[in-house]
């Protein structure tokens, strides 16, 4: 199947005519002549320049300007879609761009509710400071906790400062006593902790 440049071509040369000559003929600049019989697209005038000078070329060499016109545009369409590049499976667009970014604030959102959720049910932190041995009858508990828990020491409420820190001075009937402390967290999540002394 010939191509609409080779045929432009073959007419040209079979009638003898030179590309001035048929500029000068037919007002379409030489450049735009020579681009039509090498098909170089990059020199191309704009729409709908291209397919008028290429209609008149062809009527100026005797050809059927309409039926040449479409064999161009056939080799036209059949050259720039081999010159496209191929579209990469994944293109990011300002429309992908922002559904990633729904998706990412969706996932640190939900991440962010699951940690909430894990620290507002977890047991509260205790540490205890224990005495070695009892001496008297009153004995200083001190330790730290969450800041948001309640202590209790053998059931009486301790108060907890801003730091989770908190001390009680407990009365003990002998030397020998068990000592319970328990930490809770709003949640109602308990930690606990005791002491026996011998």
């Amino acid at each position: 199947m010939k191509r609409a440049s080779a045929i432009l071509e073959s007419t040209r040369l079979d009638r003898q005519l030179n590309f001035e000559e048929i500029s000068k003929r037919t007002r379409i600049p030489v450049r735009y002549l020579i681009a039509f019989e090498n098909e170089d697209i990059s020199q191309f005038p704009s729409e709908p320049y291209c397919s008028l000078m290429l209609k008149d070329y062809a009527d100026f060499l005797g050809l059927n300007g309409e039926d040449l016109l479409a064999l161009f545009r056939r080799d036209y369409d059949r050259r720039t879609q081999n010159l496209r590049p191929h579209r990469a499976w994944l293109s990011l667009t300002p429309q992908l761009a922002l559904k990633i970014f729904i998706v990412i604030l969706v996932i640190l959102f939900s991440l962010y509710l699951l940690f909430e959720y894990l620290k507002f049910n977890r047991p509260p932190q205790l540490k205890v400071t224990w005495p070695d041995t009892l001496t008297g009858r009153y004995v200083d508990i001190s330790g730290t906790t969450d800041p948001e828990a309640t202590i209790k020491i053998n059931d009486s409420l301790v108060i907890v400062d801003n730091q989770g820190h908190f001390k009680k001075t407990v009365e003990v009937a002998t030397t020998e006593a068990k000592i319970f402390v328990e930490a809770k967290s709003p949640a109602g999540v308990v930690t606990q902790e005791e002491k026996i002394y011998k």
